[in-house]
């Protein structure tokens, strides 16, 4: 099905592209979500009268996305966590877990933000990337430890290397 993007949507396209994308993914996620809209010839008369105020969304969007990243920037939480001798966790620690822990100390992120290929399972430190907006990124740690003083051990064994 080709769609025209009202946003930017990373590995997909920029705002105002046609693309062709699978039908079940334009129906479920795309249109609902208000993301794109069926690339007719009406749907595109329509994009072209509402483009300046879909842009100056997004550059809203993009400003208070950049404030944040420049704001996370150096940021680095802590997770107490159980975990056998051999540091491998009971559990694991997953985007909830990270995204609980950012809001805490007063960011605003969602879960959805939070990038994380797997869930960890093992004690130490960890680069986690949060997508602000499909422009902006930042990069944070998350040092799993079992106590507070590890957590401190680990941080500093970091610093080091």
């Amino acid at each position: 099905m080709e769609v025209i993007l009202l946003e930017h949507i990373e590995r997909l396209g920029k705002m105002g592209e046609k693309v062709n994308v699978k039908n079940g993914y334009a129906r479920n996620y795309l249109l609902p979500q208000g993301k794109a809209l069926r690339a007719t010839e009406a749907n595109l008369a329509v994009y072209e009268k509402q483009k300046a105020e879909l842009e100056a969304h997004n550059k809203q969007l993009f400003d208070e996305a950049s404030k944040l990243a420049e704001s996370l920037k150096g940021y680095s939480t802590v997770l107490i966590r159980q975990a056998a001798e051999t540091g491998q966790l009971y559990g694991s620690v997953t985007i909830r877990d990270i995204a609980a822990a950012v809001k805490d100390a007063g960011f605003s992120i969602e879960r959805r933000q939070v990038y994380l290929d797997k869930a960890i399972k093992d004690l130490g430190i960890y680069q986690v990337k949060l997508n602000l907006h499909p422009e902006v990124s930042q990069t944070i740690l998350v040092n799993v430890a079992r106590t507070e003083d590890d957590a401190k051990k680990q941080a500093k064994a970091y610093e080091n290397n």
